[in-house]
This record gives structure tokens, sequence and C-alpha cells, in this order.
């Protein structure tokens, strides 16, 4: 059993693919980019497209239209103050072609695509019921108090070392955790760390450790950024 699942489905002007990291997180991504007017397609790395994340009670909605119990489901996703609409619709009563609508992005499935999508979908469901909705209470809250004794040493060396340096929380706890895609734009790195400058206009240093994806170095252009959950939780850079 494999740990990650990514899927895309591209038609000749616009794009979505559904994207799972770990079988121990509790949403997957649905992403959705289009063909642009020069003929090159967007590219969710550089912050282009549109990415929202799905908990296990939307794919299970989803999940009803697909089984073609419901004709249609759609929802409001709320992120830094910006709400983005998500619809699943059937394209009439035959029920053979479907529309997935990310904001302004849309995106039509056919049979095989529908197929695909369902499968994918409910096979993620039940590897995410079995394996992300485990209590690891105790493990957890024992992981935590060790990584504040490294986050506190880490601090003191580097206070001690170089002072003009930014103190970085670095958590070196070795575990799966959740993360979270957003927004953001490299205004400075260290070996260990970037700055990173959020769509609020917050900077802060994240430590290497803790981003999930690949990015672009030396570039202030926006770009997307898998990072721990926690950490975006601990400075209120994200909001459900």
């Amino acid at each position: 059993m494999v740990d990650k699942h990514s899927q895309s489905f591209f038609g000749k002007s616009s794009g979505l693919t559904i994207q799972s990291s770990s079988k121990n997180e509790a949403f997957v991504f649905l992403k959705c980019i289009k063909k642009k007017g020069d003929g090159i397609w967007e590219k969710p790395s550089k912050g282009e497209g549109k990415t929202i994340k799905c908990s296990l009670d939307e794919i299970v909605m989803i999940l009803e239209v697909l089984h073609k119990r419901l004709e249609n489901w759609s929802s409001y996703h709320n992120f830094n103050d910006i709400k983005t609409q998500i619809s699943f619709k059937w394209e009439n009563e035959k029920k053979e072609i479907l529309y997935v609508n990310i904001g302004s992005y849309s995106k039509m499935l056919k049979f095989s695509q529908i197929e695909i999508l369902r499968l994918l979908l409910n096979h993620m469901l039940s590897e995410k019921i079995e394996f992300a909705t485990t209590s690891n209470f105790s493990e957890e809250q024992n992981g935590k108090q060790r990584a504040i004794k490294k986050t506190r040493s880490y601090e003191k060396k580097e206070q001690g070392s170089n002072s003009s340096v930014p103190s970085i929380r670095e958590n070196i706890e070795v575990s799966e955790k959740p993360s979270c895609q957003i927004e953001g734009a490299i205004k400075n790195e260290t070996q260990k760390a970037l700055l990173i400058t959020f769509q609020n206009d917050r900077e802060y240093w994240i430590p290497k450790s803790a981003i999930r994806s690949s990015y672009v170095s030396h570039q202030e252009n926006q770009q997307s950024f898998i990072i721990d959950t926690w950490l975006l939780e601990k400075n209120d850079l994200v909001s459900y």
C-alpha cells in the first residue's frame, strides 16, 4: 500500500489534479489550472491556479455525487478571509458529464475520468479513515515536550553564535505531521530557513525542515509551499 496519491485530468484548456501527500492526513488537495493566452499552462509552484483542501466530510459528499445519488453538491472554503466556492454538478439528468468548479476555474469530466476519480476517492477515504483517524494523543504530547526542549536548546545556541540572525523556532521532532498548502514569496534565505512573505503581508522565518514541497530559491514571485500545519497555526497563518 502506497502512502501518496496523485492523479491529473487534463483537457484542451483546463486541468484538475487530486493529491494526497499521506494516508495519515485527513484531507486531500484539489488543484485547478488553465492554459493562459500564450498557450502556456499555469504553474501552481508560481502561485498560479487554484488549490483547496477537502476534509473527509467533503470527500463523502463528493462521492455521493460521483455515485449518482446526488444531482450536485457545493460548499464554500474560507482562507485568509477569501471565500472560494467548490461544486460538483452533473450536466443533466443522464449524468454522463460532470463539472467540477473551484472558484472561477471549471473542469469537465467524462465517463472514464469520472470512474477513475470515484475509485480513487473511495480508496483514499477508506485509507484515511483507517490511518488518519487513529488517536495518538499520548505519543503526540510526549513528542511535543521533546520538541520544546530541543527548540529551546537550539535557540540558545543560535543567539550565542550570531545575535544578528533572526531566531528560528525549529521543531526537529522526527515524525509524520499534517501539512497545509499556502501561498507566499521568498524574501531571504539562510542555510536552514526561508524568510517568506505571505499573502497577508506578514513575514516569518520558516525552517526548511518544516517545508514539505519543492520551491524555487531566490525568487520573489508568489509560489505554493506545503508547510507543517502546527507551524502555520502557531503563527496564525491558517484559518479553518
